[in-house]
């Protein structure tokens, strides 16, 4: 599985001082494993990110594009996402994330957070 480590509500964006990781785990196994270094294909990366740990916690409404599930989505360019982040400027979010879907809401689209504030705790159902 894919996973970040960072803790939840962290980092404040612009503030403290986080991994370079908190922004940019999943853009850096898509753009380098990937896409740069073919270790995985896409579709064994993005299963690792989704379906594979939401059963693994057990979210059975999560983690697969289907009816009856939640309606969280990544939507990115393959051909262009990559990490920015870096020990020295770790606040950079990662290039070719086109939006972030979250409970049906867009979070994040054109380089920004919308405001839209949709996540909340999950817990096994």
């Amino acid at each position: 599985m894919v996973a970040s480590d960072e803790a939840p509500g962290m980092p404040t964006f612009g503030r403290d001082v986080p991994h370079p990781r908190a922004y940019g785990t999943f853009a850096r196994v898509l753009g380098v494993y990937v896409r740069e270094k073919k270790v995985l294909t896409l579709e064994e990366a993005v299963r690792k990110m989704t379906s594979f740990p939401a059963r693994r916690v057990g979210l059975a409404d999560r983690g697969l594009i289907r009816t009856g599930m939640k309606a969280d989505l990544a939507i990115f360019d393959p051909s262009t996402i990559i990490d920015r982040a870096t020990f020295e400027k770790p606040h950079q979010y990662a290039d070719g994330v086109v939006a972030v879907i979250v409970n049906g809401e867009v979070t994040f689209r054109d380089g920004a957070m919308t405001g839209a504030r949709a996540g909340r705790a999950l817990t096994r159902h």
